[in-house]
């Protein structure tokens, strides 16, 4: 029988053949066996690549939803959630017609992206700042970031970071709409599957919720958080432009603003007054069981030597307005008595008449001081503060070796500062804000002190210590918290030996920290206080403030005071006022 004979025509249907003969000329076809068994063998080795690319796409957009943005919970057992958002996106794309589904997997996937880079920013500043990112507020400090990856690192390493984490935040939106889009491709083929698939999972979803499932504590696995996160972020914009109005009415309450310079610090008259700040002193240095006893032990030793000088110390704690990071926050809290807080507050403070503490001194007749070794290019900030001489990197002339961060060692500071101001004929008494750099992250080793008078102009006498200008990120975090303490010791033995060296009956001095250190030393949920100390050889000056109740020595122990930062201003002004 010839194989037209054996096709059957259907009715009007043109020559069409039927069904089953169809499927008879198929199998007539011997030779087409091999051909199809090639083809099949081709379409499986691309298949791979294509389920690896799937499988890829699906752990990015896992990864971004689930990921913590917390630094303190970012461990695997924080990964083990169920993402509620998850579901409802692919409940919708199933729901939807081809044309507005792509449109939707497209606009979630950049949504996607832009929640990857939220969580990424949210967790450097957790592990730096111990708190979130503040999408209104601190963009601004990208430029203090790319300068101290510089100060520590080196400019090309710096450039190396910005460089990446700029295309980082391109590729997140871009590669995050591709993977919904393959994604999305893949639901609708399995369209019955994967609605099963998604009915089961809210199930479950509701089932943990119900009863409170969590893998790791405080990290349920029916998840919200990327609700919870986008609501929080919300909520802080709206909060900062609530801060503007709360803020200016801050700064129209100065119980000081009027008074004249004859009724002002009256009882340090003749005194030179000094205010040094000391880089990332928190709390821990003097209470962490890894940290107090050694710098316990040099506090109490610095105490006893004093005190064998005739000196006199007093400490308490202040809290402090940032941790980790943004010095400049607590300078402008202790000396203008306002909660600086964030950059928003410090910018606007700059545009005031606000008194601080330098202006009620040069009010009642003394001359002021600012010496900023980190300062390398122009302080703007120092229109506001108004110092009469201000010493930055440049005037501080250092030319020895480069410790990290620091521009140059906390000793050569103080010795500097002492052969430009303190070494200068008798005139007006001098207040001077110090600012001490060496505790600065990422603590690397500090030079030994050295003998007071070898330290010349330019600071010679430190060529050939440790130090060659780059923190070693190879460092595990036991070394990272020696460091630490160590940098710490020394610009507190520095100060020490300062005041046993130097030290006068007009000399008051107040040694306070700026904030705690990272949360990489202090670990989860750290305190915000500093210690702080008055020393003064003038048993009058202390009596001024025995009515504060701080505790005797250069040491405050657990049971100080603390007060808030921005109290300071008020209570230094009362305590030696009329």
């Amino acid at each position: 029988m010839s194989l037209s004979t054996r096709v059957r025509r259907l009715p009007g249907d043109g020559g069409r053949a039927a069904p089953d003969d169809a499927r008879l000329d198929e199998a007539a076809e011997p030779t087409a066996a091999p051909a199809d068994e090639h083809d099949a063998g081709t379409a499986g080795r691309r298949s791979l690549p294509a389920a690896v690319l799937t499988a890829l796409a699906g752990l990015l957009v896992v990864l971004v939803l689930t990921a913590p943005h917390d630094y303190s919970r970012l461990t695997p057992a924080a990964f083990v959630r169920l993402p509620l958002e998850a579901l409802l996106v692919v409940a919708v794309l199933l729901a939807l017609p081809p044309r507005p589904r792509r449109l939707v997997a497209v606009l979630v996937g950049v949504a996607l992206g832009l929640l990857g880079i939220l969580k990424l920013l949210d967790l450097g500043f957790s592990a730096s700042w111990s708190r979130a990112f503040n999408l209104a507020l601190d963009w601004t400090l990208f430029g203090p970031a790319f300068g101290y990856l510089t100060e520590s690192y080196g400019r090309p390493a710096a450039i190396g970071i910005a460089v990446a984490l700029a295309l980082l935040a391109i590729a997140l939106p871009v590669l995050l709409a591709l993977a919904m889009l393959r994604l999305t491709r893949l639901v609708v083929r399995h369209h019955t599957g994967t609605t099963r698939t998604v009915a089961t999972l809210v199930v479950v979803w509701v089932a943990c919720a119900a009863f409170g499932v969590q893998v790791a504590p405080g990290v349920p696995v029916a998840d919200t958080s990327a609700t919870t996160l986008a609501n929080g972020h919300a909520f802080q914009i709206r909060q900062s432009a609530d801060d503007r109005e709360s803020f200016s009415a801050a700064l129209d309450a100065d119980p000081f603003r009027d008074t004249p310079g004859d009724q002002l610090l009256t009882a340090l008259r003749g005194k030179d007054v000094v205010f040094a700040f000391v880089e990332s002193y928190g709390r821990d240095a003097v209470e962490d069981p890894e940290f107090a006893p050694q710098v316990g032990a040099l506090l109490d030793t610095g105490t006893r030597e004093l005190g064998a000088a005739g000196f006199t110390a007093r400490s308490g704690f202040l809290t402090s307005p940032t941790i980790g990071g943004g010095s400049w926050l607590a300078h402008a809290t202790l000396l203008s008595g306002l909660w600086i807080d964030n950059q928003q507050r410090h910018s606007t403070l700059l545009t005031t008449d606000r008194m601080t503490l330098g202006d009620a001194f040069r009010r009642s007749g003394w001359q002021t001081v600012g010496v900023m070794p980190a300062v390398t290019k122009a302080w703007p900030e120092g229109a506001f503060y108004g110092y009469e001489r201000f010493y930055d990197a440049n005037k501080l002339a250092y030319r020895g070796p480069k410790f990290s961060f620091g521009t140059m060692p906390d000793q050569y500071t103080l010795a500097s500062w002492r052969r430009l101001e303190q070494a200068r004929p008798a005139g007006p008494p001098v207040m001077t804000e110090l600012s001490l750099v060496s505790s600065h992250s990422p603590w690397t080793p500090v030079p030994p002190l050295v003998d007071w008078a070898d330290i010349d102009a330019g600071g010679a006498v430190f060529k050939g210590t440790a130090g060659d200008g780059k923190g070693d990120e190879r460092r595990g975090l036991a070394r990272i918290r020696a460091d630490y303490r160590e940098s710490v010791e020394y610009t507190l033995g520095a100060l020490i030996s300062y005041v046993k060296t130097y030290g006068d009956d007009d000399l008051v001095l107040v040694i306070l920290g700026d904030h705690q250190p990272a949360p990489v030393v202090t670990g989860d949920n750290p305190s915000h206080d500093v210690p702080i100390t008055i020393v003064a050889r003038d048993r009058a000056v202390m009596d001024r403030i025995s009515g504060w109740d701080w505790q005797d020595g250069l040491k405050p122990g657990p049971q100080a005071p603390v007060w808030r930062m921005d109290a300071f201003r008020d209570r230094f002004l009362t305590a030696f006022g009329p």
